[in-house]
């Protein structure tokens, strides 16, 4: 079968998708010509890369998706990638969500406020930002230089009295008609002058307007502005200067050991550093460094929002010419891949290089101390317990519930004393009414290790110490299904939270650990864990509970166009509440008259 899709393969440009023996998707990639890129792969110039030898081992299946052109390719490759995290591509692990400053300028007086997402409304983002604690010293910097509004309102009836800001003078007050539109405009545009780096024209600006005052006798203004001026002064003096040049560029270096590989990013704009920032790369091993480079700078551009005009980088790429055409397109202007030799660039290349071989390193470190901490919890764990081997795979469960309703449990798993956050698995409990967690948790094991006898993938792996959160009861109900299921042999222990102490089921006294116990410690996280897991999921479903209850008394919504307004609002009563009556309407099957209803249900009139 895979022999005749490889024979079947065009020669035109498209993403393919490799497949084990389980239908997983275990690599992605993109190619100008389908065929020859994925038979090359089979070919014994390819094979003698270990990396590719594993791959290829595990292909028994492939599917290819046709595109236009190679650049389309590129970014269905990148979606891909993101979508599935295939195990044998190059994959960037930090989903960061930087923050951005949005000037709302489509408003006669304009607010400056931190925003997650940039979107098209209207407003100017400036960013991203990549020190969460820089963007709130810049908007707090802001704030006290310039009196801009914070309200939310959208129309400037006049108040009977301002606001406090008004009062401390950290607000110029449109609302009560103490600054003109236009006065107004000219503070914004000073604003957007330092959030565009030209720190040094609005000082400038600003000591010749002081300098007017004074000649005026404004004494009093003049010091105002002198203000603004130090303030502003202190931001000029602590940026780096990179070039004389105003120019925006990004520089790309990276740094390797065995296992990992950290990219280091240095944002350059309007000539100034303006920020750095790391990621690391997962599936990198045995990978030369211009595909490194290339799966990062495909992946991180796919999600960033600015694309400078210039990108430092350290090695020739071989797509290059792909990248730089994907880049122009998302930028709108021209973008070019530079590998600089000589020069500030250069110098500018080799600290991010610098950069990223110490955030690597300081990794490392982490890595290394948390892995003796988790060593010692462990072996604490086994005297403990009495244990004959240490446990690698524990396994704990919590029940979770209001007065019995909504009763759900989960199941978290650490592997050498670290989460696997994939092995986690979460119950609603099917056979037991009102607040029972003994039988709850009867059910719960029950259902995890009839699944493991059953042959269930998902619940194959069985763990080397079960631990429950709870006390005598909670344990006992578990151990009676344990042995009853043939599963007895695995040691069990109870964590009660009032004294955290530990129980076992032959021991009728408990077990009583230091509370400053690494093998203590690391019980507890676990037990944390599997609250919080459970709490999370328990939430979810009394807040979709809660949702379909509200929308079921509103006339004219019937089972259809309930699961309509849920598809589209996904599943948030915030969102459908906060809707406008337009937007309902928009809905699939939701007239005006009814939309107009579900508005009323979550506006009602003031009495």
């Amino acid at each position: 079968m895979l022999e005749e899709k490889l024979n079947s393969l065009p020669e035109k440009p498209g993403v393919y998708l490799m497949k084990d023996d389980q239908d997983n998707i275990i690599y992605v990639g993109k190619a100008v010509s389908l065929k020859n890129r994925v038979r090359s792969y089979f070919s014994s110039q390819h094979l003698d890369s270990p990396k590719t030898r594993v791959l290829v081992s595990h292909i028994q299946d492939l599917e290819y998706i046709l595109t236009d052109s190679e650049v389309e390719a590129l970014i269905l490759e990148s979606n891909l990638i993101k979508k599935h995290k295939p195990k044998y591509n190059i994959r960037l692990t930090d989903d960061k969500d930087y923050p951005f400053l949005r000037l709302t300028v489509q408003e006669a007086f304009p607010r400056l406020e931190i925003a997650r997402t940039v979107r098209k409304d209207g407003s100017r983002y400036f960013g991203p930002y990549t020190n969460t604690q820089a963007v709130n010293e810049t908007l707090k910097l802001l704030k006290q230089v310039f009196p801009l509004r914070s309200c939310k309102q959208k129309t400037f009836d006049r108040q009977e009295r301002p606001c406090l800001n008004a009062h401390i003078r950290r607000c110029a007050a449109p609302c009560r008609g103490l600054i003109s539109q236009k006065d107004y405009g000219k503070m914004i545009s000073e604003v957007i002058l330092f959030l565009e780096g030209k720190q040094e024209d609005l000082s400038k600006l600003l000591h010749k307007r002081m300098a007017e005052a004074a000649e005026a006798l404004e004494f009093e203004k003049a010091a105002e502005i002198r203000d603004q001026l130090l303030a502003i002064d202190k931001v000029i003096a602590k940026q780096k200067i990179v070039s004389d040049h105003l120019i925006d560029l990004d520089a790309i270096h990276y740094a390797r050991s065995v296992k990992e590989t950290c990219v280091q990013v240095f944002f350059v704009r309007n000539g100034k550093l303006l920020g750095r920032d790391h990621f690391f790369l997962a599936g990198s091993e045995g990978t030369e460094a211009k595909e490194i480079l290339s799966a990062f700078v495909k992946q991180y551009y796919s999600q960033a929002e600015y694309v400078p005009g210039e990108i430092l980088l350290p090695e020739k790429l071989e797509d290059e010419a792909v990248l730089e055409a994907y880049l122009t397109a998302k930028r709108g202007a021209r973008v070019h891949l530079k590998l600089p030799k000589q020069g500030d660039k250069r110098d500018l290349l080799e600290l991010a290089g610098k950069n990223a071989l110490e955030s690597l390193q300081h990794k490392v470190d982490i890595l290394a101390q948390k892995n003796s901490q988790n060593l010692q919890a462990l072996d604490e764990i086994t005297a403990a317990l009495g244990l004959d081997k240490k446990p690698q795979r524990l396994e704990c469960y919590d029940i979770s519930h209001i007065q019995g309703a909504e009763t759900v449990a989960s199941m978290v798993v650490f592997e050498a004393g670290k989460a696997d956050i994939s092995q986690y698995r979460r119950f609603k409990i099917k056979t037991v009414e009102g607040p029972d967690d003994f039988a709850s948790m009867a059910e719960v094991l029950y259902r995890r290790f009839s699944r493991a006898q059953g042959g269930d993938e998902k619940f194959g792996a069985l763990p080397d110490l079960v631990v429950i959160d709870g006390g005598k009861g909670q344990l006992s109900a578990a151990r009676s299904i344990m042995r009853l299921l043939g599963y007895g042999n695995i040691t069990a222990v109870g964590l009660a939270k009032e004294n955290e102490w530990l129980f076992l089921e032959d021991r009728p006294e408990p077990v009583i650990l230091s509370r400053h116990s690494a093998g203590l410690q690391l019980l507890q996280r676990i037990r944390d864990e599997s609250h919080r897991y459970a709490l999370a999921y328990h939430r979810l479903l009394r807040g979709k509970r809660n949702l379909s209850s509200a929308l079921d008394e509103i006339s004219g919504i019937g089972p259809k166009r309930k699961a309509a307004l849920l598809r589209h609002f996904g599943l948030s009563l915030k969102k459908i509440s906060n809707a406008s009556v337009e937007e309902l309407a928009g809905v699939d099957g939701i007239s005006r008259e009814v939309a107009q209803r579900v508005w009323e249900t979550f506006h009602p009139p003031e009495l």
